[in-house]
């Protein structure tokens, strides 16, 4: 059975977590005491053991301090392989569900300042807390594996429907969500036609009732530019928070996210989501809402109860 060996805090964020013997783990925010918990989706972090003595070996013995890598939960013996978002690990009564695999090290990382490498943005785990209660060094933790949330791929491009363009922002949403667990169910390439692209979301929905179904292309001013409009015609339920988070959060890169008309919502059981065609504009609008996706898509397939913590 997989151990806890380690459980680290800091209580202001910019410096090294240190270890504890026992923590508190709180509903929908994180470790108590630990500048980094709070309302977003990587209120705890995990990491290998097994990982970390690696690392060691690598480093020709160097000893590597508890919390030095910024993790909350150090385990022993849990293949962090197998791991995928959505993923819920168990010890006790805490119940925590993985939201993000590996990320980016923070300018200030003193061990890849150090020794010129950090294993966190490769291995390390983060999960929001869906139960809370008390976690002590030596616990034992368990995996709950879940049946992964089916992914449709729909590019609307004109040129790309006749072979003549390569669909480079169909396979980089297809890379990024089966790294993060998604099965992706179903993909099609079709021309920039308001009834072709309502009826293939309508198919993806209703016919194989896909989890999520994200479009990319077809959101502009262009007058074959119709994504939005096909898709308002078969929304059940406006999602609207979505398309303005990602228009929010790419206008930190460009004042042409305003410009985009990308709708997202709900039909049956399924949540659209309207991406734009650019690979460039894909990575930043899938970042701007990948934090709380599963959390929604576990409420509309009533895994979940609600969205705020106590």
């Amino acid at each position: 059975m997989p151990k806890i060996c380690a459980l680290c805090i800091s209580e202001k964020k910019g410096t090294q977590k240190h270890a504890k013997e026992s923590v508190e783990v709180v509903k929908g925010f994180g470790l108590l005491n630990d500048a980094h918990a709070g309302n977003w989706h990587r209120q705890v972090s995990l990491l290998s053991k097994d990982s970390v003595e690696e690392f060691e070996k690598i480093k020709e013995g160097l000893k590597i301090p508890e919390g030095a890598f910024g993790e909350n939960i150090l385990i022993k013996g849990l293949d962090f392989d197998k791991i995928k978002v959505g993923t819920v690990l168990v010890s006790g009564d805490v119940r925590l569900q993985v939201t993000q695999i590996g990320k980016e090290c923070h300018k200030g990382c003193s061990i890849r300042n150090s020794l010129g490498d950090c294993i966190m943005p490769r291995e390390g785990v983060f999960a929001r807390v869906l139960h809370g209660g008390v976690l002590k060094r030596g616990d034992d933790i368990s995996v709950e594996f879940y049946t992964p949330y089916k992914l449709g791929i729909i590019t609307v491009s004109d040129k790309g429907s006749r072979g003549e363009r390569l669909d480079e922002s169909g396979d980089e949403i297809e890379r990024i969500f089966s790294e993060r667990g998604f099965k992706i169910s179903a993909r099609t390439i079709i021309p920039d036609d308001r009834e072709i692209i309502s009826e293939t979301i309508k198919n993806f929905t209703d016919k194989l009732k896909l989890n999520l179904v994200l479009t990319t292309g077809g959101t502009g001013f262009s007058p074959r530019d119709n994504t939005p409009e096909a898709t308002l015609d078969v929304l059940e339920k406006n999602v609207p928070g979505i398309a303005e988070s990602m228009r929010l959060y790419s206008s930190k890169f460009t004042d042409k996210a305003m410009l985009s008309r990308a709708v997202s919502g709900i039909r049956k059981s399924s949540l659209i989501i309207n991406l734009p065609g650019s690979l460039k504009a894909v990575r930043e609008n899938i970042k701007a809402f990948e934090g709380p996706l599963i959390h929604g898509l576990d409420i509309l397939n009533e895994k979940a109860k609600d969205c705020g913590g106590k």
